[in-house]
C-alpha cells in the first residue's frame, strides 16, 4: 500500500525542485505564465468588437437614378456594411475584389427606375467571395435586407397611390410570415461565442505542450535519477509526478480561470448558466490536457515525439469541436474522432452553461468524467516513469 506521508514529502521536494528549475529558466517559466496570458489577450482583443461591422463593399451603378441612388443610401447605412467604393466599370470591381479592397460589389442594373415605374422586376446582383464564409454571410444578410426594405417601400408606395388601405397593403406584402425566436446568443456577438470558445483551444494546447515538455525535458536531459530519487518507489514516483505537474496546472489554469471571469463578469456578461461550474470543468480540462502530454512523454520516452502528439491532438481540436462546423453533419470518422477529443466535451459544457443556460444537471457529468481520465492517466504516467527510471540507456532522447 502506498505511504501517504512518502507521497507527500516526494509531492513538496518535487515542487521545489521544479520551481527552482523554472526561476533559472525564464522561457520554461514564460510558457506556463505571461505567453498564455498574452495569447488570450490577443484573441480576446481580436473578437472585443463583438459584432464585425463597417465591412467594405463597392457599388456598381450603371442606372444613377433616384432609386439607384437610395439604394446605395440604404446600403451604407446599414451597421455592418461600409460602401467603400463606387465603381464605373465591371474591371474595377473585378480588381477590387480580388485584392481584397472589397468583399463584395453590389452591380444596380441599368434602367432599374424605368422597370420598376413600369411594373417590371428588376435585379440587383450581388458579388462575393464564398471563401470569406464569415463575411459571405454577414454581407449577403445586409444587402438583402437593404434591397428588401427599398422593394418593400416601393410596392407599398404604388399600392397606396392606388388607393388600397395601408392594412391590406401590408397583409398582401406579407401573406405568410416566418416568426425567428434566437434561443441563445440573440445579439450574435462573436465575442461571447467565437473568443470564448478559442480561448479554451489555445490554452489545450499548450496545457498538453507543458505536460509533455515538463516530463519530457527530463529523460531528454537524463536527469530522471534526481528528480525521482534513487529508489523509484510508487509513492516517491507519484509525487514526484504531481509537484511537478501542479506548476504548469496553477499557471495555466489561473490564466483560463482570469480568462474566463473577465470573458463573462468583466464585460459585464451574467450568463444564465453556472459559471462557476464552467469553472470547474475549465480547470479540470486543463489538468486532463498536462496529464495527457506528460503521459505521452513518459511512455514514447521521447521529448519529440511528444511535441509532434502534442501537436496531432490539439491543434485540430477546435475545428473537430462542433462550434465552427457542426458535429452531426460530420462523417462518421471525424464524427469519432472529434468525440475523442477532450477539448469537444469541455467546450459542450462551456456551451450548455454560458450560451444556452441549461440546467446544471446536463452538466454535471463530463467533469466528473474528465477528472476521472485524469487521474487514471496520471497514473498510467507515473507505472510509464516507474519502468523508465529502471532503464537509464532509454533516457537522452530528443
Amino acid at each position: 500500500m502506498a505511504n501517504p506521508l512518502g507521497l507527500l514529502q516526494a509531492l513538496a521536494a518535487s515542487a521545489r525542485r521544479e520551481g527552482a528549475l523554472l526561476l533559472r529558466r525564464p522561457w520554461d517559466l514564460a510558457f506556463i505564465s505571461w505567453v498564455p496570458l498574452l495569447g488570450v489577450a490577443l484573441v480576446w482583443w481580436i473578437f472585443s468588437a463583438g459584432q464585425p461591422r463597417a465591412l467594405p463593399i463597392g457599388v456598381l451603378d450603371a442606372d444613377h437614378s433616384s432609386i439607384s441612388r437610395q439604394l446605395t443610401r440604404f446600403l451604407a447605412a446599414t451597421p455592418g456594411l461600409q460602401v467603400a467604393q463606387q465603381f464605373n466599370s465591371t474591371a474595377e470591381a473585378e480588381a477590387a475584389l480580388r485584392t481584397a479592397q472589397v468583399y463584395g460589389v453590389v452591380l444596380i442594373p441599368r434602367d432599374l427606375a424605368r422597370d420598376l415605374k413600369q411594373g417590371r422586376a428588376a435585379t440587383v446582383t450581388l458579388l462575393h467571395n464564398a471563401q470569406l464564409g464569415t463575411h459571405s454571410s454577414l454581407i449577403q444578410r445586409d444587402v438583402r435586407s437593404a434591397v428588401g426594405t427599398l422593394s418593400a417601400g416601393i410596392e407599398m408606395s404604388a399600392r397606396t397611390k392606388r388607393g388600397e388601405p395601408a392594412h391590406s397593403v401590408r397583409v398582401a406584402m406579407e401573406p405568410l410570415r416566418a416568426d425567428l425566436i434566437t434561443l441563445f446568443n440573440a445579439s450574435t456577438d462573436y465575442e461571447q461565442f467565437l473568443a470564448a470558445a478559442l480561448i479554451p483551444a489555445l490554452l489545450h494546447i499548450l496545457a498538453m505542450g507543458a505536460g509533455a515538455w515538463m516530463v519530457g525535458r527530463e529523460l531528454r536531459d537524463r536527469s530522471l535519477a534526481d528528480w525521482l530519487g534513487p529508489h523509484a518507489a510508487w509513492p516517491q514516483v507519484a509525487g514526484a509526478l504531481l509537484g511537478k505537474l501542479l506548476w504548469p496546472w496553477l499557471g495555466l489554469g489561473g490564466v483560463a480561470l482570469l480568462a474566463l471571469c473577465g470573458m463573462t463578469w468583466g464585460r459585464g456578461w451574467h450568463p444564465a448558466g453556472s459559471v462557476l461550474w464552467t469553472g470547474v470543468a475549465l480547470a479540470v480540462f486543463m489538468a486532463l490536457s498536462i496529464a495527457l502530454g506528460a503521459w505521452v512523454a513518459a511512455l514514447t520516452r521521447s521529448l519529440r515525439t511528444a511535441l509532434s502528439a502534442t501537436g496531432f491532438v490539439t491543434a485540430p481540436a477546435f475545428a473537430f469541436g462542433g462550434v465552427g462546423f457542426p458535429l452531426l453533419a460530420m462523417p462518421w470518422g471525424a464524427q469519432a474522432w472529434a468525440r475523442a477529443l477532450p477539448y469537444t466535451h469541455y467546450i459542450r459544457v462551456q456551451m450548455e452553461q454560458l450560451q444556452m443556460g441549461a440546467p446544471l444537471a446536463y452538466s454535471l457529468r463530463t467533469p466528473v468524467v474528465m477528472l476521472l481520465v485524469t487521474v487514471l492517466l496520471l497514473a498510467a504516467t507515473a507505472l510509464a516513469l516507474r519502468k523508465a527510471a529502471l532503464q537509464p540507456a532509454s533516457w537522452g532522447k530528443r
